[in-house]
C-alpha cells in the first residue's frame, strides 16, 4: 500500500479519506506525485489521523497554476478538474461552509435555530464521507460541546475546533478574534467589497 493511503472501515482503501497525491499513480497516468511533497517521497506520514487531518488543517490553496505560456497547468497533488474531491478539497470546503454558517448564525438564536445548528454539527460524525475525519470530529465534540448561544460564541467554538486540528498537525493557528473579518465582513482595507 502506498505511503499515506488510508484504509476505510470496510478494510479497503478509502479514496475520500486519502489525499490525491497519496493515491498510487496508475500506469500510463500523466499525474505523478509531487517531488516536493514529503509524504509522497518519504512516506513519513502514515498515521491515518495525520493524513486525514491535513484536510481540516490545510490552508485554502488554488487548484491551478499558470505556465509561462499562460495556459493553466493543474497541480499534480490535486485531482484534475471534474474529478471527485480528495480529503483535502473536501476538508477545505467543509471548513469554509461551517465557518461561514457560523458567521451568519443569529446573535440571539431561537430554540429552533439552536436545535437545527446542533443537528447539523451532530450529523457530521455520522454522515461525513471520511470516516477518520468524522470520528475525530465526533470525539472532539463530545469533549468540547458546541456553544450555540449566539453567533460570536459559535464562531469562536468552531475556530477553536479548527485550531485544535491545526495544532495536531503542527500548523499555524488562526486568530479567532478575526473570524468575522475572514468569514463575514472581509478585511478592513475593502479589497473584498
Amino acid at each position: 500500500m502506498p505511503p499515506g493511503m488510508i484504509m476505510g472501515p470496510d478494510g479497503k482503501p478509502c479514496k475520500i479519506c486519502t489525499a490525491f497525491r497519496n493515491w498510487k499513480p496508475r500506469s500510463g497516468s500523466n499525474i505523478e506525485p509531487s517531488p516536493a511533497d514529503p509524504s509522497s517521497a518519504s512516506g513519513k506520514d502514515k498515521n491515518p489521523f495525520t493524513i486525514m487531518a491535513a484536510a481540516f488543517g490545510a490552508a485554502a490553496t488554488g487548484s491551478t497554476t499558470t505556465t509561462s505560456s499562460n495556459a493553466p497547468s493543474y497541480r499534480p497533488d490535486e485531482p484534475p478538474p471534474g474529478c471527485p474531491p480528495d480529503v483535502e478539497q473536501l476538508g477545505r470546503a467543509t471548513w469554509t461552509f461551517l465557518h461561514t454558517t457560523a458567521a451568519y448564525y443569529p446573535d440571539n438564536p431561537t430554540p429552533t435555530q439552536r436545535a437545527s445548528m446542533l443537528a447539523l454539527l451532530e450529523a457530521l460524525p455520522v454522515l461525513y464521507p471520511c470516516s477518520w475525519c468524522a470520528t475525530d470530529f465526533g470525539r472532539d465534540m463530545k469533549t468540547n460541546p458546541p456553544d450555540l448561544s449566539g453567533r460570536v460564541a459559535l464562531a469562536r467554538w468552531l475556530c477553536e475546533r479548527h485550531n485544535a486540528v491545526n495544532r495536531k498537525l503542527g500548523k499555524e493557528v488562526f486568530d479567532c478574534a478575526k473570524t468575522d473579518e475572514r468569514w463575514k465582513d472581509g478585511p478592513s482595507d475593502g479589497r473584498c467589497d
